[in-house]
């Protein structure tokens, strides 16, 4: 797959060793882009690391089921995304306003002892070998069912979507898209950044979705936030 100028063909085009960003709720899919304000020293220190080598952070959240005492490193969950900074923009005020290209997910492995004041660690890629090939399980999908989810969503929260464009995109952009823009928790982002392939993942996200609208129709009000 290509993400800005650089073509990664197999995991062996990526490093072993990826720096990270913990994020609660931020959810990065291969070939989707995450927008960041960057303002945090340590990731002011990342971003220009990244800009100075070969351009990949991985995107992870911190764990939902395991307590840290240390809030400024809390553990992190197993799976994360790496991500390739495709543009950045100086403030002038100190921060950086990034984009990231969602390459390929990793498994976490070991956190790297290191003098930089970001945290690093060693990354797995073979399960998820197959997000480099774009379009991988697409006939699989059940685009109409998830269309029909997308369209109830939308009649019960009062929402419009440009239909011309949901029609056109190809069914591995309109999946993860729609998966990074839902308001869904943490706890069911990293349930879709998890789904072992694309249709596993519409599923999911339709699966989450009704459960919503059902809690919805049952209180008789809007349950997201």
């Amino acid at each position: 797959m290509q993400a800005g100028n650089a073509i990664y063909e197999t995991i062996a085009d990526l490093p072993p060793v990826l720096p990270v960003f913990p994020l609660p709720g931020a959810l990065l899919l291969p070939r989707t882009q995450l927008p960041l304000n960057i303002f945090e020293q340590r990731y002011i220190d990342m971003v220009d690391a990244a800009l100075g080598g070969n351009r990949l952070i991985g995107m992870v959240q911190p764990a939902m089921d395991r307590h840290s005492d240390d809030t400024d490193n809390p553990v992190l969950s197993s799976v994360g995304c790496v991500g390739r900074l495709t543009s950045f923009q100086e403030t002038g005020d100190g921060r950086y306003l990034i984009t990231l290209q969602g390459v390929t997910r990793f498994a976490l492995g070991k956190e790297m002892k290191s003098f930089t004041r970001f945290r690093q660690v060693e990354c797995d890629f073979a399960a998820f070998a197959h997000d480099l090939r774009c379009g991988d399980g697409e006939e699989d999908v059940d685009r109409n069912g998830l269309l029909r989810t997308l369209r109830e969503y939308l009649d019960a929260n009062n929402l419009e979507a440009d239909w011309q464009s949901v029609s056109e995109a190809e069914t591995e952009v309109l999946v993860n898209a729609l998966c990074m823009m839902c308001p869904y928790g943490p706890q069911e982002k990293q349930a879709l950044l998890e789904a072992r392939d694309l249709r596993t993942r519409a599923e999911t996200l339709i699966a989450i979705t009704e459960m919503d609208l059902a809690k919805t129709q049952n209180e008789g009000g809007n349950t997201l936030q």
